[in-house]
């Protein structure tokens, strides 16, 4: 899972992304301070993996992992080259999902390229810069799509049909992810690569005072109505106290996040809002050489999940010996679980479940 980290300048989009990375990223107190995207990768936080490596004292741990990119802040009139314009945008499309931070506090010491805090506002203008982008880009398509319909292929004529469709709905100022499409309708839409229709999580960046009650904030409160009317993720994050989280050793941090009233970190937000988002789920192998957690879409059958691992598993597919992971775990050993008939062995047509350990059966 690749999300991309977008916003307006200054408002701790790559505070955000040293907090969850430790990458070390550039964060200055200046608009365009992010040139270059900054990449980082993080582990997925996975307790099975504790637990199931405490059971098999493996030689390998291999957690499931999430790329983030922190991109350089747009501004309006960014789709023509404002600011530092579609250089950016360029790389959101080789995302996954949108992780867009919006400032949810007010500070006379952060300068801001916007003359008030407008978490609306604020989503309004990158929004309006990525359909812009967008609506070029199917502009061109269409140019190139009317000369070849010219032939009339009807395969050809459907696909421009669909593209006049898109053009439309972009050019009411309306992301693409909101523009209801037939099957075949979607996989024109997926040749695109549109950046507005990515999945997308609003991020609320707030205040420490805001912290114990996010949703006091007339900010938060905003820009949840929005996050609602767009059926969009949106999670709470203040990006200074992360940075004091990600800083601490493991031990202390549950401590802290304890002492300020916090469930859970940021970046634990984060990844299960991305997870709920982009559909995934993980199932897990286990043994003395390797745990480890493969990430794969909600609904992928048995044969498909073992190519995860390597296309031979899905070639000469056999079967595949699972046991759920609490089943597992109240046994105490695979073995305990195989005796009490826990194990269980599946085929072809079997849909992969979150928390399956897994051992697939094959033959090349």
């Amino acid at each position: 899972m690749k999300i991309g980290i977008v916003g307006l300048p200054n408002v701790g989009k790559s505070t955000l992304f040293n907090a969850i990375t430790k990458a070390g990223a550039e964060c200055a107190n200046y608009p365009f301070c992010t040139i270059e995207p900054n990449v980082g990768t993080v582990a997925v936080p996975d307790e099975r993996i504790d637990k199931l490596c405490e059971m098999y004292s493996p030689e390998k741990r291999t957690p499931a992992v999430i790329e983030f990119v922190d991109i350089a802040g747009l501004v309006k009139g960014a789709s023509k080259g404002e600011g530092l314009g579609n250089k950016f945008l360029s790389h959101i499309r080789e995302c996954d999902a949108i992780a867009h931070v919006v400032r949810c506090f007010a500070s006379d010491d952060i300068i801001r390229v916007e003359n008030s805090v407008s978490p609306s506002g604020d989503v309004q203008t990158i929004n309006l810069e990525l359909i812009l982008s967008d609506l070029e880009q199917v502009e061109r398509r269409i140019e190139r799509t009317g000369k070849m319909a010219k032939s009339g292929d009807r395969k050809i004529l459907a696909e421009l049909e669909t593209l006049k469709k898109i053009e439309a709905h972009l050019g009411e100022e309306k992301p693409a992810r909101s523009l209801e499409l037939s099957d075949e309708e979607s996989e024109v839409m997926k040749s695109l690569f549109l950046l507005t229709s990515k999945p997308i999580i609003y991020i609320a960046n707030i205040s420490e005072d805001d912290v114990a009650d996010p949703y006091s904030s007339e900010f938060v409160k905003e820009l949840k109505a929005l996050a609602d009317s767009e059926n969009a993720e949106m999670i709470t994050i203040c990006s200074r106290l992360e940075e004091e989280i990600a800083s601490l050793p493991d031990d202390e941090r549950v401590e802290f996040l304890t002492e300020l009233g916090i469930k859970e970190s940021g970046l634990d937000q984060l990844i299960k809002a991305g997870y709920k988002l982009l559909g995934l789920i993980s199932f897990l192998t286990a043994g003395p050489k390797e745990v480890r957690a493969w990430t794969i879409t909600n609904g992928t059958k048995a044969p498909q999940a073992a190519g995860k691992i390597h296309s031979d598993f899905e070639k000469g597919f056999i079967r595949a010996e699972i046991v759920a992971y609490d089943d597992l775990m109240a046994c105490g050993s695979y073995n305990a679980a195989k005796e009490k008939g826990l194990v269980r062995s599946e085929g072809k047509e079997y849909v992969m479940k979150d928390g399956d350990v897994t051992l697939f059966r094959f033959n090349v």
